[in-house]
């Protein structure tokens, strides 16, 4: 799939992702250098230049930010991309740097599993949190001077979608701020601040870096004055990644477009079999024309994940499902290479069913993968 025309002409996804943040090539060093470990830097004089001290910035993180920003905001040189330790990081230094005592957020009810500690601390600081559903667009009912309005799209782990674009028109009619959890969607997915969205924030712990092996979040902003506020935040509170996590990560993006493909057409696979097992019951995909959210999904997303979820008759079923399977580990996250799939609700936080399974499918052969949810489901049959 190829994108807009950018200065240097047409550009493929697979083209950027392999590209995405290599410096200028110098002879005889690596075509992406190593890791810098470093807590200090040379500095004498004046205090000027980019490096400094490793809690404020690395060239690692430099790297890895430009390729980050190449893929959510291609063409925008205006756009600042910041990484963090973990994605829940980088959620938190958008809420905290952007929020005050008096102000009010608004925030999906049915998103990721932590909002609601979120929610508390958010409280506690004497912010007003609102929360809304992410499907039909409800969010728009709880907006009315909010200072910042959080969208997960697709949401965590139901799967619904909302329309990204009019709920940045609406809120920017009133100065409200938009940030957009582009986590499970990825930047090849869908672009959120295309889209209108003044923030799109991330875990690279999922499929951005795809191997399941790398903590990492980030923020990308096109607000100078408000990027500068997370920047500030990530530095009182220190939540740095190391540089070889940062390393790590900018090597996987490389592969994301050819990890990415896969899995998506894997889990539009997999979907379709599950859609003919009469025990699986409230089937989601984004991608499958019959779903709730495919007509705004198809719309405003260019791929649409690879996270598939659906119900089992009991906690039981699911249990033993989950037990029955071989290429798919029982594990939590998603996005990752090898499929993955976990009831949810042993976690709770989430208003789901008992039976309720999120499964991240992974890069194995979508033969091979039906074949073995398809066995699973026959064996944990009561």
């Amino acid at each position: 799939m190829s994108d807009a025309t950018v200065d240097e002409g047409p550009v493929g996804d697979g083209t950027r992702a392999v590209r995405a943040g290599l410096p200028e090539p110098v002879k005889h060093e690596p075509t992406l250098p190593g890791p810098v470990f470093a807590a200090h830097f040379h500095l004498p004089g004046e205090v000027t230049g980019p490096y400094s001290y490793g809690r404020d910035d690395n060239p690692t993180w430099t790297l890895l930010e430009n390729a980050i920003g190449e893929l959510e905001a291609p063409g925008r040189p205006d756009v600042e991309t910041l990484v963090f330790a973990s994605g829940m990081a980088a959620i938190s230094a958008v809420l905290f740097s952007q929020l005050r005592a008096g102000d009010a957020v608004v925030l999906p009810s049915d998103g990721y599993q932590a909002l609601p500690l979120v929610r508390a601390q958010l409280e506690a600081y004497g912010v007003e949190v609102r929360t809304a559903p992410t499907g039909g667009d409800a969010q728009l009912e709880a907006l009315e001077g909010a200072r910042l309005l959080w969208i997960e799209s697709p949401s965590n782990p139901g799967l619904d979608v909302c329309d990204i674009r009019r709920l940045a028109v609406a809120a920017h009619a009133q100065g409200t701020l938009v940030a957009v959890d582009n986590t499970l969607a990825t930047p090849l997915g869908q672009r959120p601040l295309a889209l209108g969205a003044d923030f799109t924030v991330a875990s690279g712990t999922k499929q951005l870096t795809g191997h399941g092996d790398v903590l990492l979040g980030y923020v990308a902003g096109r607000d100078a004055e408000a990027m500068a506020a997370v920047r500030r935040w990530r530095k009182i509170v220190g939540a740095i990644p190391g540089p070889m996590e940062a390393w790590l990560a900018h090597r996987s993006i490389a592969t994301i477009q050819l990890r990415v493909d896969r899995q998506n057409a894997t889990a539009l696979t997999v979907a379709e079999a599950l859609r003919q097992r009469p025990e699986v019951t409230d089937l989601r995909y984004p991608g499958l024309p019959d779903d709730p959210a495919h007509k705004i999904a198809s719309r405003q997303m260019r791929r649409y994940g690879c996270v598939v979820s659906f119900t089992l008759p009991t906690r039981a079923r699911a249990e033993r499902f989950l037990a029955a399977l071989r290429l798919v580990e029982d594990a939590t996250s998603f996005g990752g290479v090898r499929s993955t799939a976990e009831r949810r609700g042993r976690w709770g936080g989430d208003a789901v069913p008992e039976g309720f399974v999120r499964m991240s499918v992974g890069a194995e052969d979508p033969e091979d993968l039906v074949a073995d949810i398809l066995r699973a489901l026959d064996e944990s049959a009561e």
